[in-house]
């Protein structure tokens, strides 16, 4: 058994390190405080290859392993949460499965743009009745003699307000749930596509969230797969997009678990640094140990999702354990850091509010406990 990372998997991560930390960190205070989109910053990552981490060099990708890739966006996150989320959209919800189940010509448009950032996906599956229980589509394709009309409103989807490409999921067959829903590549500058900016967020402020309102005209060549088998393509991608939010979540744990570190050596009080004191100690023990837990639970994951078709349970463990262990270590950074931590505009304000996020999207911790529980009781 072996739990190391090879040679090319470490250099890989020191790269992308470095990127983080000279173009990325500068951003992260002004993306969060504007609330505004990071184009910049996501055309500098796609030109280190941060758009298609895992997509075939064929495709004009970086044709990287899944661990690699979720090494990546733990270190973007530890910069920008926000970044890291863009990122694992266009990467894990749209790019891969377009290179999964795409037809050629559906990859030739597509895949070499969203890999050189030339374009930005954007996975429209939520709606005001299909959250976590995303098989009931209200959205519907009806079928016309040229293809489908879809018509319907989708609601919180990431990257919306600079994406080029979405992957829009539609009842094709009323009254059979998930047995009728059929995914549709739609190009955002189509005729009737109405964007409508979402209220504000607590947190990963500047992810270009907005409602979409469809009445627009696709032909059959824009079916992604086969007809209603949609939803068992959203499952598949979420699986993938589960590891990416574990790694976003541990790299926001890091971040914050590193600002009470700093704190602790830094921090006197009664003579000495608050680091001497056991109650400090024991909470920056604990959310160390958490946060190291779950990165081997988020690997192990990522080298399912390159093994195996199917990897809900690995990678539902890894996104539950991953968020609520970032959680934990930016509610204990809070409470080391005090008023310094509490106050507007500090960086571990910030991971605060961020981190909240990923015990929410593609799928809230009582989902992942369902999941997890289901394979646990069919023997999985």
């Amino acid at each position: 058994m072996h739990l190391e990372l090879t040679p090319a998997q470490i250099e890989y991560r020191a790269t992308v390190e470095q990127f983080a930390r000279d173009e990325v960190a500068p951003r992260a205070a002004a993306i969060d405080e504007s609330g505004s989109f990071p184009l910049d910053v996501i055309r500098a990552a796609a030109k280190r290859g941060l758009l298609g981490v895992t997509i075939p060099k064929t495709w004009g990708g970086l044709g990287r392993d899944y661990v690699s890739y979720a090494l990546a966006i733990e270190a973007i996150a530890r910069a920008s949460a926000t970044v890291a989320v863009v990122l694992s959209v266009s990467n894990s919800l749209v790019a891969e499965l377009i290179a999964h189940v795409g037809r050629a010509k559906q990859r030739d448009i597509w895949l070499r743009r969203l890999a050189a950032g030339e374009a930005v996906g954007a996975f429209a599956l939520s709606e005001p009745d299909a959250g976590t229980d995303a098989a009931n589509q209200q959205t519907r394709a009806t079928k016309t003699s040229g293809g489908y009309r879809i018509a319907g409103r989708k609601v919180w989807v990431a990257n919306a307000e600079a994406a080029s490409i979405a992957i829009v999921f539609a009842c094709t067959r009323p009254g059979l749930r998930g047995q009728g829903v059929t995914a549709f590549l739609v190009p955002m500058d189509a005729r009737g596509i109405i964007r409508t900016a979402r209220a504000d967020s607590l947190g990963v402020r500047g992810l270009g969230c907005m409602d979409l309102d469809f009445d627009v005209e696709v032909s059959d060549d824009d079916v992604l797969g086969s007809v209603d088998q949609g939803f068992r393509l959203a499952m598949w991608a979420l699986q993938g997009g589960r590891v990416a939010i574990a790694a976003q979540a541990l790299g926001i744990g890091e971040a914050a678990l590193a600002e009470a570190i700093a704190y602790a050596k830094a921090r006197h009080a009664f003579g000495q640094p608050i680091g001497n004191y056991q109650a400090i100690q024991w909470m920056l023990a604990d959310r160390a140990t958490e946060l190291e837990a779950a990165r081997l639970l988020t690997w192990k994951a990522a080298a399912a999702k390159d093994q195996q078709e199917r990897c809900a349970l690995e990678t539902s463990m890894a996104k539950l354990a991953a968020s609520e262990a970032a959680h934990k270590a930016a509610d204990r950074a809070m409470q080391i850091l005090a008023s310094a931590g509490y106050r507007r505009g500090s960086v571990v304000e910030r991971l605060f509010r961020d981190v909240r996020a990923t015990e929410i999207y593609q799928g809230t911790s009582e989902a992942q406990r369902l999941i997890i529980a289901g394979a646990l009781l069919r023997g999985a």
